[in-house]
């Protein structure tokens, strides 16, 4: 008989702009909050410091993590941090587009392929999933069949490449060699839009293969 992870997964979607290459977009972010009732990690703070502290509660935040650094995955990360004594964490390979949004303050700490993170009894792996950002990751829970994409994999296909910074061929390869491995029924919690799974994706990420870019 398995035990049920302590941990559970809730979402907030936050409103604001994602800037880059001269242009600005309105866009909806999915902040997701993975903990118990006594700790958690929020992956992407996402232009609402106020409202993901309001969503946290009086819980500990162990860690702000980062899927990539594009201002609106992090634009709230250095206020939350400030409000909870959370370190923010972001892979290396993103440090320059971080730096385009928060020039004076650098993450508290780096994300490495393979590294584990634990909050409330629950494992999660990070996963170097580069194209939409050379630093771009992915955070794999097997004991919530979960992987959080941020924008590397979306109901659909592979996230957006044709912006600075990003590059399709690679995300390919992320998406095929780190990420459509995973068990099938593993569900898919992307950075904006609705969850998918695993095995949802694989027949659309074939229809790029086979169009191209």
């Amino acid at each position: 008989m398995t035990s049920t992870p302590a941990a559970r997964v809730e979402h907030l979607v936050t409103s604001g702009t994602f800037s880059l290459d001269g242009g600005t977009w309105e866009v909806d972010n999915n902040v997701w909050i993975v903990g118990d009732d006594r700790e958690a990690v929020v992956i992407d703070a996402a232009h609402d410091a106020e409202a993901i502290a309001e969503a946290l509660g009086d819980r500990r935040l162990v860690a702000v993590l980062c899927t990539h650094a594009h201002d609106d995955h992090i634009d709230a990360a250095p206020a939350l941090a400030a409000r909870t004594g959370a370190p923010v964490l972001l892979h290396p390979a993103d440090t320059e587009l971080w730096q385009l949004t928060h020039p004076d303050r650098a993450p508290d700490a780096e994300l490495h392929d393979g590294q584990r993170l634990s909050v409330a009894g629950t494992e999660l792996t990070v996963l170097h999933t580069p194209g939409h950002s050379p630093g771009a990751v992915s955070f794999y829970a097997p004991a919530l069949a979960t992987v959080f994409t941020g924008d590397t994999l979306f109901a659909g296909g592979p996230g957006a490449t044709g912006r600075s910074f990003s590059d399709f061929p690679t995300i390919i390869t992320s998406i095929t060699t780190r990420l459509l491995t995973l068990p099938p029924q593993t569900t898919v919690r992307t950075g904006h839009g609705e969850p998918t799974t695993i095995a949802s994706e694989s027949p659309h990420v074939q229809e790029w293969l086979t169009r191209g870019h």
